[in-house]
């Protein structure tokens, strides 16, 4: 009997960080796939039956195309969270214009990434709620 869990890709060049949001995520969904790369990344998603991206905004790239826009390019139906150390406003707008649906920041993932890949999954944005007070 296939699973019903949703599938998630997980972009992050930081192996402890990625295990740790796959052991997070383990329980409620189906994460199947860790990338450390940006082509590894775009292999993925251009392949892949995925339902959700989980991309570290710092994933090491070879342009100036941010991870959220390269996403798009490739899947523009695949929402994106993104997971970011960066609080500051430009980031967080540059995020959101790029098409990312979610943006949770590192510091606060063990709360805000299970609310954030449900919200996405039913068709709405989330942002961290310190992000929302920053950016308001």
């Amino acid at each position: 009997m296939p699973s019903s869990k949703k599938r998630i890709l997980i972009a992050d060049a930081h192996a402890t960080m990625a295990a740790g949001v796959r052991l997070l995520l383990g329980n409620i969904f189906d994460v199947t796939v860790m990338v450390a790369d940006i082509q590894s990344l775009s292999d993925a998603v251009v392949r892949s039956g995925f339902d959700v991206v989980i991309a570290n905004l710092s994933i090491p790239r070879i342009s100036d195309e941010n991870v959220v826009r390269l996403i798009k390019r490739l899947r523009p139906d695949l929402p994106i969270i993104v997971l970011s150390v960066h609080d500051d406003p430009a980031v967080i707008s540059e995020c959101r214009s790029s098409g990312a649906e979610g943006i949770v920041l590192m510091r606060e993932a063990v709360n805000d990434l299970i609310p954030a890949v449900e919200a996405v999954l039913r068709g709405c944005c989330y942002v961290s709620p310190s992000l929302r007070e920053a950016t308001a």
